[in-house]
């Protein structure tokens, strides 16, 4: 009898490690990001985001333009834009009028946002054949109940984040959500600073994240807010080619989910 006992708890021990022994295997079939950088832009210096892209394109470079009042600009420019879309970049929605969102909705409702400020811009972008499916808003303003009816239209929507926090509590990295969040590289935009972004960056790398940044108008020599300067956009750069992380547009991080 106690032969027969000794046997049956031998071979259940076996099976119990048998079983352990395969968990290990199951985790290292699941790919893991690769750590990286979203770079995006707003409004419709459209110009200046081309010749940026000629400064940048050695470093195989990605962005995001988030275009605002397409309906203002120039045959040229939409060239311009067809190009880096070309390239690689991606082109997204930045609002027909840009408009303040939770400001706009809460005079006139939500239906009247998507009338007036949604629906033209898409049926303009996709006419001249820009493949939009991310959203940026205006000044970064936005609430859930708005962030409901775009997800109906747009598969990632893009906010803003502020602060010079620790890193781990910052949020403008990359948490599986359809609405993301940007920090700032304007030199105007509040906490920005060389020292702090290469934080984030550090994180990013050290964390397996992925950071998302914001900007308008890229220029060597700064003379008013709301430009960036083509010095912080090759840090940023040389950082994830020497760190070998990847560029990433805000439609890609859809397809990480």
């Amino acid at each position: 009898m106690s032969k027969t006992i000794f046997k049956i708890i031998f071979l259940c021990t076996f099976f119990l490690f048998s079983c352990e022994n395969k968990k290990p295997s199951q985790k290292n079939n699941v790919k893991e990001t690769n750590p990286g950088v979203v770079i995006s832009f707003d409004d419709a210096t459209i110009n200046e985001w081309y010749q940026a892209d000629k400064i940048l394109r050695k470093y195989s470079w990605k962005a995001t333009f988030c275009v605002s009042k397409i309906n203002t600009l120039s045959h040229s420019e939409i060239k311009e834009l067809k190009q880096l879309q070309k390239e690689g970049h991606e082109i997204a929605g930045h609002g027909f009028h840009h408009f303040d969102a939770p400001k706009f909705v809460a005079k006139n409702g939500i239906e009247a946002y998507i009338k007036q400020e949604i629906n033209p811009m898409l049926a303009l972008m996709h006419f001249h054949n820009f493949k939009v499916t991310s959203f940026a808003y205006p000044f970064g303003f936005r609430n859930i109940n708005i962030d409901k009816a775009l997800l109906k239209k747009f598969k990632i929507i893009r906010g803003t984040t502020y602060g010079a926090e620790d890193p781990f509590f910052q949020n403008c990295y990359y948490n599986n959500s359809s609405v993301v969040y940007a920090i700032g590289i304007d030199t105007d935009h509040p906490n920005f600073s060389i020292p702090y972004l290469v934080r984030l960056l550090n994180y990013a790398k050290r964390k397996h994240k992925i950071l998302i940044l914001f900007g308008h108008k890229p220029v060597q020599n700064i003379t008013a807010d709301y430009q960036t300067k083509i010095a912080t956009l090759k840090l940023i750069c040389n950082y994830v080619n020497q760190h070998n992380m990847t560029f990433y547009t805000l439609s890609e991080l859809n397809n990480l989910k």
